[in-house]
């Protein structure tokens, strides 16, 4: 393709997206499917799609630039590159035609042939920057988490509420350590106004992957696997931490929704789109007159007690699901999900991420732990199993499938992700060191020069490995936190870490909680239940009960 553009004298056009992402749908509809757009690409440049879920790696280079040069990003992500990949200009979603002060798709097109044309020769190669991560220490860890949290409506931020997994984690985590009121309170007010709100799917389970404004209460309906693994994981560590029945019922629906809509043989596909016939959260809202319709009379009165409910709505006339009391309506929830499940239903992104699927296994084991699920911990073996025998083949991890097609491409959040999942299975069970060593190994493979790549990829340039935990947790901090659990599993020695940019990193502070000493790490002969012990605990094979702790060791308990 590179070599096509080059010879040719045509402007690279590379639109980077995914299959769940809603302004992908609508750029494609309006301004790809133009014919005179079209024609004027065709003629002029070289058109490449390309999955960010597939390829992080082009991805993270291509945001780098639309962020430095833009001052901030989004998908879809377009960018014109010469043949060379020295990038010309990017942009997010445009329209077919200018309107409402937004240049049209067309005239964003003449404009780059016309700069290439006449400055091609002034362009750099782009160099994405070095961010660094800030230390902080262990005492202004909470104050950094504290200065970004919403008190009035939960959560981070001021405007998009994304689920804040990370962050939700270790704090859990540290709150085992400390026992911070203020920890407590961020904790819980986020949890709660999470599962109350518009963010929950309440007939169903599961979680959408944002709400649009931050109060909670319309998301963008897109369903992620990585939200459903991670809120998982961070509710059943919630529910023992806390007691809370609430959050063992959530936790209890997300396998729900993972078991009756991801689930695909031992493995779990990707997401379902926001749109089901080109309409926003179609397959979700309901009208006030078909409610009253389906419903008796009693049980409309029950739902719209719990539920906000109203004849005009609150989303296009229409009413997604919202609870204004914290109470479950199970018959009714059944009832209309029943219903529900009759109408048309969304496009499901049917490809199998090994990095995501690794992290609904973890979400799995700790289901098991707290939940006393054993079915989930089953389903978590089988998975490491079905991923070994169908995407590790000859010695090398692929990333994806899709009907049994591998993408044969090797990514650092991969062997990362199956190496924390064995550090997991292989902590219950005491039968993976054989994996443990193999995948500790490889890993190795993606540190170069002091620094993690992100892909072992020959047909892109190597690039610094992503480090923003969010939403899902970046490929560098998967591998910090795989390689110290392995090393604790296994005997090694490892260093102590630095508390770095809370929120921006605060899985990779999981790690650090672990290095310096934060966790107990437990040295038994036989397997300590999970119900007696907190949730910073790592057991570890031993000959009598002893307690390492804060560097001192004593006898268990």
């Amino acid at each position: 393709m590179l070599s096509y553009a080059k010879r040719e004298n045509k402007i690279l056009f590379v639109s980077v997206g995914y299959s769940t992402c809603h302004w992908c749908h609508v750029m494609a509809q309006e301004a790809f499917s133009d014919e005179e757009v079209a024609r004027y690409l065709n003629r002029h440049f070289v058109s490449i799609k390309v999955d960010r879920e597939q390829r992080s790696d082009i991805d993270h280079y291509l945001m780098s630039f639309l962020v430095a040069s833009q001052g901030q990003g989004g998908w879809p992500l377009n960018c014109f590159l010469t043949s060379d990949l020295k990038p010309i200009y990017a942009l997010t979603y445009a329209p077919a035609i200018s309107h409402h002060g937004m240049l049209g798709f067309h005239t964003i097109l003449t404009k780059i042939k016309e700069f290439y044309d006449t400055q091609a020769h002034t362009l750099k190669a782009f160099v994405p920057p070095d961010i660094k991560q800030e230390e902080t220490s262990e005492e202004d860890i909470i104050d950094a988490i504290g200065e970004g949290f919403d008190s009035a409506y939960g959560g981070f931020g001021q405007a998009q509420k994304f689920p804040p997994h990370c962050t939700l984690l270790f704090m859990l985590y540290y709150f085992e350590v400390t026992h911070d009121d203020r920890l407590k309170n961020m904790i819980q007010k986020t949890l709660d106004v999470m599962y109350l709100g518009g963010l929950h799917d309440h007939l169903q389970g599961g979680f959408f992957r944002y709400c649009i404004e931050k109060k909670w209460a319309i998301p963008h309906f897109e369903k992620m696997l990585y939200d459903q693994a991670m809120l998982l994981w961070a509710y059943s560590l919630a529910f023992k931490v806390f007691k809370k029945l609430e959050y063992r019922i959530v936790a209890e629906k997300l396998l729900a929704c993972l078991r009756e809509t991801f689930q695909t043989g031992d493995l779990f596909c990707s997401g379902y789109d926001a749109d089901t016939d080109h309409r926003e959260g179609a397959t979700y809202l309901w009208s006030d007159e078909e409610l009253r319709t389906v419903l008796t009379e009693i049980e409309y009165a029950r739902l719209a007690d719990v539920y906000d409910i109203s004849q005009s709505g609150n989303f296009e006339n229409k009413n997604h699901l919202i609870k204004k009391k914290n109470m479950f309506l199970k018959d009714i929830d059944a009832k209309l999900l029943k219903i529900r499940k009759r109408r048309r239903q969304p496009f499901v992104d049917r490809k199998i991420i090994t990095s995501w699927n690794c992290l609904a296994g973890i979400g799995l084991v700790h289901a098991y732990r707290y939940l006393g699920d054993t079915t989930a911990f089953e389903e978590a073996e089988a998975l490491l199993f079905e991923l070994l025998d169908q995407h590790f083949v000859e010695g090398q991890l692929a990333h994806s499938s899709i009907d049994g097609q591998l993408q044969k491409q090797e990514f650092l959040q991969d062997y990362a992700g199956i190496l924390l999942l064995l550090s997991y299975l292989h902590e219950e069970t005491k039968k993976y060191e054989n994996h443990l060593h193999q995948f500790y190994e490889k890993l190795e493979v993606f540190r170069k020069e002091g620094a993690w790549i992100e892909a072992l990829n020959p047909d892109f340039i190597a690039i610094r490995a992503e480090a923003y935990d969010h939403p899902v947790p970046s490929s560098r901090s998967l591998a910090e936190l795989a390689l110290i659990r392995t090393e604790v599993l296994l005997g090694k020695s490892f260093t102590s870490g630095k508390f770095t940019s809370a929120l921006a990193s605060d899985f990779l502070n999981i790690a650090v909680i672990l290095s310096n000493g934060l966790f107990h790490i437990i040295k038994t002969p036989a397997r300590i239940s999970w119900a007696d012990i907190p949730i910073n605990v790592i057991q570890v094979q031993g000959k009598k009960l002893e307690d390492c702790y804060r560097g001192t060791c004593k006898p268990f308990p």
